[in-house]
Order: structure tokens, then sequence, then C-alpha cells
């Protein structure tokens, strides 16, 4: 992972000191301390290919996490939490890569999308007050990089609206989903309020990828009853493979088509087969 020296820190922009930053609460006061900063970013500066953001627990491939205790544990409710506040903290620096690298894009686009971050960080808060609550600390388990890893220097913005908002985070809607209806005979209210309160959030930041797609595409002339499903083709190879049912209901709120959830809906199906 990056770590930068104090003469290189000096040239990065702000968002990039919050990438740099390894301690999770602190890169959540540098993000809601720097919006101003964040909003007025006009370099349009890509990241190297092999830039990580840095973290202050051990980041690992998935495969090598030791084994999930049931949701009726504590320790079980709280590693899911885990696994979840490392998903909204990539949400949330996923957010501000955007921000950093198409900082030409329009002010109404930048704006949402700042709200959309600072949105994440309170989800991550929320998820680390949780798993202290249920006597564990971030840190107690490994973590990864998956959704990080989907995204390039040479993403177009259509690329990274889709990869970002509609599928990584539309993914998000399939898994809180499931994650609610597991919980659902659990005494564990606000593990459940916090799942919930997520889930419902994230249909409105899907909802703002699926408006951005079609207003760039009708702004660069493109069709998006075609380019979606051609684009999504090119995309899938650097994406995870998702296997959860989808939550119809929830992604047709967040403006999915029927020919856009049928399309998701044979990609699973095609997963499962392997």
């Amino acid at each position: 992972m990056i770590c930068l020296g104090k003469d290189e820190s000096k040239k990065m922009n702000y968002a990039e000191q919050i990438f740099s930053e390894k301690n999770v609460f602190k890169k959540i006061s540098l993000l809601r301390a720097g919006t101003s900063q964040i909003l007025e970013l006009n370099s349009d500066s890509k990241l190297t290919i092999d830039y990580l953001p840095n973290r202050d627990a051990e980041v690992t491939h998935p495969r090598f996490h030791p084994p999930k205790p049931g949701f009726s544990t504590r320790s079980g409710q709280a590693r899911m939490l885990h696994d979840l506040a490392s998903i909204e903290l990539q949400a949330m620096e996923l957010g501000l890569r955007t921000l950093t690298e198409f900082s030409s894009a329009p002010v109404e686009f930048k704006t949402e999308l700042l709200d959309i971050v600072l949105s994440e960080s309170t989800h991550l808060e929320m998820c680390l007050t949780e798993i202290e609550k249920l006597g564990h600390a971030w840190g107690d388990w490994p973590i990864h990089l998956a959704l990080w890893r989907s995204t390039s220097g040479d993403d177009s913005l259509l690329d990274r609206i889709l990869i970002v908002h509609r599928y990584l985070e539309g993914s998000g809607l399939d898994a809180g989903d499931t994650l609610f209806r597991r919980l659902e005979l659990i005494d564990c209210t606000s593990v459940k309020k916090a799942v919930h309160q997520i889930t419902h959030d994230e249909i409105g930041h899907v909802e703002f990828g699926s408006r951005w797609y079609r207003n760039f595409c009708k702004l660069e002339n493109i069709n998006p009853g075609t380019d979606y499903f051609s684009r999504m083709d090119r995309l899938l190879l650097t994406l995870p493979k998702r296997l959860e049912p989808l939550a119809v209901d929830l992604r047709i709120q967040a403006g999915f088509s029927a020919d856009e959830i049928q399309y998701l809906e044979n990609l699973r199906l095609r997963n499962i087969k392997g």
C-alpha cells in the first residue's frame, strides 16, 4: 500500500491525503473537514494503476480470511459489520477517486457525489460503533480491497459510474436485502437497524448512478439502452462475481430497467454454474 513521506505529501491533493491516511477514524475526520477542498479539485489527476489506499487493518485476499461465525453470536454479528465497514470504507474512497480523476465533471454531479461520499462515511462510522458495542474493534479481522481493485485509471466516467454505483453498490442492495432476511429472527436490534439504514440509503446511491449514467449518455449521444449491455460485457473481466439473489424491488427503485435486471440475473446464474 502507498506510504508517502513528508515531501511527497505536500504534492498530494486533498483527496489523495485521505487515501494516504492509515487510521480509519482520521480518514473520516479528514473527509468531513475538507469538503470545500474536495469540490475545488481541478486537476483530473489519474491515480497510477497500482495505487492502493492505506489501511490500519490487515489486507488479504478474501480466500485467506478466517471462517465466519454464525450471526446468532455476537462475534458473528461483529464480523459481519466488520466486513460491511470495509465495503463502506472502499465505497467512500471510490467516490473520492471519481472526484479526483474527473474533477472537470459538472458541479451538480460532483456536489451530489460528495454528499454520497459523506453518507458512506456515516455508514462506516455506524458499523465501527456497532462493532465496538459487540466487544470487538476495527482490525480484529482481515479485510480486502476487491472493490477498489475493480476500478482503474483507464476508466471513462461512464465506466466508473457503471462499476461503482450501478454494479458494486447495486450488488450491495442485493447483499443488504439478503443480510436483513438472515438477521430477521435474531435478537440484535441495533445491528438490524444499522443494516436496514445502510441498505435504505444505498437505494439513493444507486439511483444517482442510474440517473447520471443516462444523463451522460445523452450528453455524448449514446443510447443507454444498448450501451449498458456492451459496456458491462467489457467491464465484467475486472468485476467481482455476485451470487446473491437480486433485490428486484430495490433495484427498480434505484432506476434499473427490466432488461438490465434480466441481464444481471442471467449473469448471476452463469456465475453459479461456474
